[in-house]
């Protein structure tokens, strides 16, 4: 069978009405029909191994100008010196967040590891 036998099939009503009410819960992150129990619980090395996956949110394009020097810097750690630039910055945003949180007793979780390791540590500021 061939996506173009599925296109060309004609539907039973009752299948339609179950597609629509399966993408439906979809959409709408309704996961309560699944069973989780068989799913063996994350051990503490695979817990210690995550990271934090990136937001997908859309970037906005800019134009920005930096010393030669800086883009050299930023091209010898190598591939994905644009995309260091917009880590960089998303540190920087979120250190001076948690100073900002510390000054008022609160705490915020530290960037994943695989994170620090490409960006600049604090006391280089």
């Amino acid at each position: 069978m061939t996506s173009e036998d599925t296109k060309r099939r004609r539907w039973k009503q009752t299948e339609l009405t179950a597609t629509r009410l399966i993408a439906a819960r979809q959409q709408a992150g309704d996961d309560s029909g699944i069973d989780y129990s068989d799913i063996p619980r994350l051990t503490d090395e695979q817990l210690a191994q995550m990271v934090r996956l990136r937001d997908n949110r859309p970037k906005v394009a800019v134009s920005v100008r930096l010393n030669p020097q800086v883009l050299e810097w930023l091209k010898s750690k190598g591939a994905g010196h644009l995309t260091r630039i917009n880590d960089i910055l998303v540190y920087l945003m979120q250190l001076e967040a948690s100073r900002r949180l510390a000054e008022l007793g609160g705490t915020m979780p530290d960037l994943p590891k695989a994170a620090r390791r490409r960006l600049p540590s604090e006391e280089q500021e």
